[in-house]
């Protein structure tokens, strides 16, 4: 992340303000700087002088948005399990739950999935836990083994959010299919994947993650204000 002067502080948390207010209502791609500018009460130039590119907001905001998502799991499975590989498939099925649940997340999960600096975020952000949850399944590998299959665990979960639930594949296939397949590029046993499922079934996956939804931009906002 760049360094940012104390003179551009203020005009960055507006625009952050403004962007997560926008992308969660109208979208990635329908939010123009020129929105947002207004939103935030300031001018597109203001706008390029705090952030180079719009992508470059969103890869702010997607970094608060998975430690909601974090935050969310930790706070469900307290006095539950300390089993990281449950924590991994609860937090996993609660972001696939959220981006069936509205399409704007959809797209911004989607987006930063997509473009190489979010993505980037996604992968360093993604690796550290990664290799916590699954070192004892692949104790021979380095961090950058783990770095190489987030990228293709990553994959997997940009695919499974950008395709639709319908009456062909319900969220219930999709889950199943998802962690089947997420667990595999993990050498995490049948047995172990089967309790994983089923242990995910247990929990309103769904009302979880409209709870989730409805205080997202209130914990964005929240962060974007603790910011120094």
């Amino acid at each position: 992340m760049p360094v940012i002067t104390a003179e551009k502080q203020p005009a960055r948390k507006r625009i952050l303000h403004a962007a997560a207010k926008l992308f969660l209502k109208h979208g990635y791609y329908n939010s123009s700087l020129k929105m947002i500018a207004k939103e935030a009460n300031t001018n597109t130039g203001s706008v390029g002088w705090a952030f180079k590119a719009k992508e470059e907001i969103l890869c702010e905001l997607v970094t608060y948005v998975f430690d909601k998502q974090f935050e969310t799991t930790e706070k469900l499975l307290e006095g539950i399990t300390d089993d990281r590989v449950l924590f991994f498939a609860v937090e996993a099925t609660l972001q696939l739950y959220m981006a069936e649940a509205n399409e704007q997340v959809r797209e911004m999960y989607n987006v930063s999935y997509s473009f190489s600096g979010s993505a980037k975020v996604i992968y360093n952000k993604m690796t550290e836990k990664l290799q916590e949850i699954f070192k004892e399944y692949l104790p021979q590998l380095k961090t950058k083994d783990f770095y190489e299959r987030e990228i293709a665990s990553a994959g997997i979960m940009r695919n499974f959010i950008t395709v639709p639930c319908d009456m062909y594949f319900e969220m219930g296939r999709k889950i199943h299919t998802f962690l089947e397949t997420t667990f595999l590029v993990y050498n995490v046993s049948k047995e172990k994947i089967d309790e994983t499922i089923g242990f995910v079934a247990k929990f309103d996956m769904k009302k979880i993650a409209q709870d989730t939804l409805n205080s997202l931009l209130e914990y964005i906002d929240q962060r974007i204000d603790e910011e120094k």
